[in-house]
């Protein structure tokens, strides 16, 4: 039988790594896409800018049990809030001005599984049993974190990435064709061709009303 492999965080810089005792049951990922609109999807003269990819978040929950050993739980939950304070000796830190930020880190099971870098955004703990002097032995920690930037790992999503050419999105109302799309964003109805190639569409008379259309730039 396979040795069970313990998940872990490694630490920016210092390769420290902090242990889970046990392993998270489900990681939930989330990849965040940033649009910029007016007015509310139906409402009439509907458009989106696309602004660019966001930071993904990553959230997970962990157990601490020592209740075998009898130690105070809180030597392995204090290492996830030290990884939540700013440290002075990381590179771009400024004393003067206040200038500086925790150690991200990088969530690894096995060989296979591990995160982009991360910063810890939020660490909620709640002891949830006690020795009969009141030493805490037991603890579940929710966990959210956040990309600090972007190396591939998980699927492809840079945070500092925007698109320097934004394009819109357009829901289709009822009557609207291609040719009427195309005067309106590009001033000439005979520029609906990139509209048909960029969506697909084979039957410039007929869009679906409802339906979204991405709207390339024209140079």
């Amino acid at each position: 039988m396979a040795e069970l492999e313990k998940a872990y965080f490694q630490v920016e810089t210092n390769n420290k790594k902090i242990a889970f005792l046990f392993n998270p049951e489900t990681l939930k990922l989330t990849f965040n896409n940033k649009w910029d609109g007016d007015k509310l999807l139906g409402g009439g003269d509907d458009s989106l800018n696309f602004t660019g990819q966001q930071p993904a978040d990553l959230a997970f929950t962990l157990w601490f049990d020592t209740t075998d050993t009898g130690k105070d739980v809180t030597l392995y939950t204090s290492q996830l809030i030290a990884a939540m304070q700013p440290d002075a000796s990381l590179p771009g830190t400024n004393e003067k001005s206040n200038n500086k930020r925790p150690r991200y880190v990088k969530f690894f099971w096995g060989s296979s599984l591990k995160s982009f870098p991360a910063v810890i955004t939020s660490a909620g703990i709640e002891f949830t049993y006690f020795s009969s002097a009141g030493v805490p032995l037991r603890a579940k920690v929710d966990l959210s974190l956040k990309q600090f930037r972007d190396d591939g790992s998980f699927a492809k999503q840079n945070p500092t990435s925007g698109t320097p050419r934004p394009h819109k999105v357009h829901r289709v109302q009822p009557g609207e064709t291609l040719d009427r799309i195309s005067a309106r964003y590009y001033g000439d109805p005979t520029r609906w061709r990139p509209l048909a190639v960029a969506n697909g569409i084979e039957d410039p008379l007929s869009v679906r009303p409802g339906s979204l259309l991405s709207i390339p730039e024209m140079d």
